[in-house]
């Protein structure tokens, strides 16, 4: 009878288990830092560009209360661009001068937000209560709540001098479509409503929540928002749409805006809001959709047409990046998102 070959077993000592165990758990534990840290790594690793403006220089804008801003307070930021528009970071500006200015001349803001679908039961409520804390205290102040479903809008206790407008919108089979119609929906509000009542307009996303003041420092000719994400960024890692058949498309430009937050005069959004949406529909007559849906379309508008002023992150932060020691003040925060409930 043959015999089968015998096969030694060989079993780890209680010293190599106990080694194995301690690589396998480092291995767990740069993962979660990896995780929590990454953004940071990502987005975070070029050294911040400068104020090209010598020290000492003020914009000389005519009668303007930009002049009052003081660009070498943060010397730890960019504090203006290569085309000489601010970028807005605490300690720049007394908020004060600002108000006081707005309050003269008796600015009104029209301030649009889209809650369609479940973003209205979700975020809305949050979004105006928060809204009444901080959004341009002490100035006249509209809210224009785009919805589907009208009868759902929360009913809130406003200041004096603040007022919500709710209009009906179609409903979107898909988020993106949601997102970009946006643009068509702003522009003939603007037209129909806006232009005969407010002097400035600012467009924000409804899945964000106010938690510091956003104040009349903001308006601005045309101001576009940089984005949390890429501040520290360098233009090759900007997610331009770099898809030629697409009319967002980008080799280059200034910086990354986040389509979050935007605003200016009434003539300059409808401007903005009516070339977006035309570059929009000629993708889709060309069966092209850009990378980043309307945030492609307003980077691409805005490398073309410079925005008069540029917020800082300040303005739009999220959490999830975590600490960052350029963020002195949070005037604004994505909520949490739920993304896998909200755009089934």
């Amino acid at each position: 009878m043959r015999l089968l070959p015998q096969v030694a077993l060989s079993l780890p000592t209680i010293r190599q288990f106990s080694r194995l165990r301690l690589f396998f758990g480092l291995c767990v534990l740069v993962l979660l830092l990896f995780t929590a840290i990454g953004p940071s790594i990502r987005f975070f690793h070029s050294p911040i560009r400068k104020c090209h403006l010598p020290p000492g220089v003020m914009l000389q804008l005519q009668d303007h209360v930009d002049n009052s801003l003081n660009f070498w307070t943060r010397p730890d930021v960019e504090t203006c661009t290569p085309w000489g528009a601010p970028i807005m970071w605490d300690g720049m500006f007394d908020p004060k001068v600002y108000d006081e200015h707005h309050k003269k001349m008796g600015t009104s803001v029209a301030l649009t937000v889209f809650a369609v679908g479940r973003y209205l039961k979700t975020y809305l409520k949050d979004f105006l209560t928060s809204a009444e804390t901080y959004f341009m205290v002490g100035l006249q102040v509209t809210y224009y709540v785009f919805t589907d479903v009208p009868g759902e809008v929360p009913s809130l206790q406003l200041q004096a001098g603040r007022t919500l407008e709710i209009i009906r919108v179609d409903q979107h089979k898909r988020w993106q479509d949601i997102s970009m119609m946006r643009m068509r929906t702003i522009a003939d509000t603007i037209e129909t409503r806006m232009r005969h009542q407010h002097q400035y307009i600012f467009c924000l996303d409804v899945d964000q929540v106010f938690v510091g003041p956003f104040g009349s420092e903001a308006l601005g000719e045309s101001v576009a928002l940089l984005h949390a994400y890429f501040y520290r960024s360098t233009p090759g890692d900007y997610t331009y749409d770099r898809n030629p058949n697409s009319t967002a498309y980008m080799v280059t430009g200034d910086f990354y805006y986040h389509a979050a937050v935007f605003g200016g005069t009434w003539q300059r959004v409808r401007n903005l809001t009516e070339s977006c949406h035309q570059g929009i529909m000629k993708d889709k007559s060309n069966n092209v959709e850009a990378l980043w849906h309307d945030e492609s379309h307003l980077n691409k508008y805005f490398w073309l047409h410079k925005p008069s002023k540029v917020l800082s992150p300040e303005y739009c932060w999220a959490r999830e990046i975590g600490h960052n020691s350029d963020i002195r003040i949070q005037r604004l925060l994505w909520a949490e998102k739920h993304y896998s409930t909200l755009r089934t």
